[in-house]
């Protein structure tokens, strides 16, 4: 007997392979701009510590795509609830709150992967490899789950498509920008370094940057990941219950 959290994982896959090809070349279009406009043109002959601008943004890249894609499982959802009721379906199937949040949480972390597959593919057509070692994928992984976990939480508090477009507005664009995947935290103050620290983001860009550069991870960001993705996947769970009463 298929588990509650396999087929709502299944659905989601079902549903992503049907638009893959569509959205393979939608998460190329950003990356490649960033790489080809900051990376190739302005920061050709810039270096940043011992690497070149080009392999400082990269990983940048990486995690910014594990928090932009697994947040956009949140839409995905919204679309289910306002057009095709398929959460009504769920209230009314045996599916427990746990098993539907895994299911959703864990095609949001397949979202990103995919999405940051491709990056790490446009990269290598610039003639940037590095180390995609298991540290590497392990913060990838914790940034996904707990992007993942936000989406679906914030998700079940959404009235329309405009309090998602807000929600990207004032959490993912903002992060995306400020959250060290641009340009070092050290080129600010050191109130500023202290203020973007608070982002997870910075955590997920720090801990991914050292990795794919094969240098000594902090385990406090692996750490600080862990634990606020678990606090957003309980706010998941708490979020659902809340919907389904």
């Amino acid at each position: 007997m298929i588990k509650g959290w396999t087929a709502v994982y299944l659905r989601e896959m079902i549903i992503l392979k049907r638009r893959l090809a569509k959205l393979i070349p939608a998460w190329s279009v950003s990356p490649l701009l960033y790489l080809i406009a900051f990376g190739y043109a302005i920061g050709r002959h810039v270096n940043v510590g011992d690497h070149s601008y080009m392999e400082f943004l990269l990983p940048g890249l990486a995690a910014m795509a594990s928090m932009t894609q697994a947040f956009a499982i949140a839409q995905e959802i919204n679309i289910a609830r306002f057009y095709w009721h398929i959460f009504d379906e769920f209230q009314a199937a045996p599916i427990s709150n746990l098993a539907y949040v895994m299911g959703e949480v864990l095609a949001g972390m397949t979202r990103a992967v995919l999405a940051g597959g491709v990056i790490l593919l446009l990269g290598a057509l610039f003639g940037v490899v590095l180390s995609y070692n298991p540290l590497f994928w392990l913060a990838f992984l914790l940034n996904s789950f707990l992007f993942a976990s936000l989406a679906v939480g914030l998700a079940m508090h959404v009235k329309s498509h405009a309090d998602q477009a807000l929600l990207n507005n004032f959490i993912i664009t903002p992060m995306a920008f400020l959250g060290g995947t641009f340009f070092p935290l050290s080129r600010l103050p050191i109130w500023g370094q202290r203020i973007l620290e608070l982002l997870p983001l910075t955590h997920a860009a720090k801990a991914i940057r050292a990795a794919a550069f094969a240098e000594p991870a902090s385990p406090t960001d692996y750490l600080l990941l862990a634990i606020i993705g678990c606090v957003c996947f309980l706010f998941a769970i708490v979020s659902v219950n809340q919907a389904k009463s």
